[in-house]
């Protein structure tokens, strides 16, 4: 991703073309309003709000969202801003764990959940002025932590998504486990992509489909009957 993305900026500025990734300012003025969905819908301020992160667009545009929010007096204080990175892929969650100033690249960035296999985020600093400001934190789940989760919320709440949505519900349930959050928080994960963004990871993990003959002897034997 990272190296694509110099190769499409450059393009861009060779012949006259419009980026609009993250790096664009005005797409991160669109994304801020899951913010203001979220206050409108719940009518009232989450304590925490979770979001995966790779490029980090999304979790500094909603809490530059809120802060307009806070600014202009709709809402008195901000949730704290939780960012989900793969284990893989994580140099913002390192640089918040390690206390560092800035966000190390990650040279071979690596993880299942291609839309977070991101070593370079644009949006680093941004992501952990996010996070610092607000008394958030970082966190990371591993590819089996994130397929795992993939299938609990496709079955448990009937919503497909693609394996970094489902990171941001994983990194929720290790903050639990380590004690990290509070059980009695009122928590919003943003789940960012459809299942359809990235169907082959799903039909990788199942089984392949059982072919028989057109015959009712061969349908029993399958089932077992």
């Amino acid at each position: 991703f990272d190296r694509a993305l110099e190769m499409v900026h450059e393009l861009c500025i060779t012949h006259g073309l419009y980026l609009l990734n993250s790096v664009n300012p005005f797409r991160l003025e669109g994304q801020k309003t899951i913010g203001f969905e979220v206050v409108d819908q719940l009518g009232a301020v989450p304590d925490r709000i979770v979001l995966p992160v790779g490029n980090a667009g999304n979790i500094s545009a909603v809490h530059k969202g809120l802060n307009e929010l806070l600014a202009l007096g709709f809402i008195d204080r901000l949730p704290m801003m939780t960012g989900v990175q793969a284990a893989g892929s994580a140099p913002i969650a390192r640089a918040v764990a390690e206390g560092l100033p800035v966000v190390v690249p990650e040279p071979c960035p690596e993880t299942i959940a291609t839309a977070i296999r991101i070593g370079a985020p644009v949006n680093a600093e941004k992501a952990l002025t996010a996070i610092r400001a607000t008394g958030g934190t970082a966190t990371t789940v591993t590819d089996a932590e994130i397929l795992a989760m993939q299938r609990d919320i496709a079955r448990k709440e009937g919503i497909g998504v693609e394996p970094a949505s489902a990171a941001s519900v994983a990194g929720i349930k290790r903050l639990v486990e380590e004690g990290a959050i509070d059980r009695d928080e009122r928590i919003v994960c943003v789940v960012t992509g459809h299942l359809l963004k990235d169907p082959e990871t799903v039909i990788a993990q199942c089984e392949p489909p059982i072919e028989i003959d057109a015959d009712l002897s061969s349908l029993l034997s399958a089932l077992s009957f």
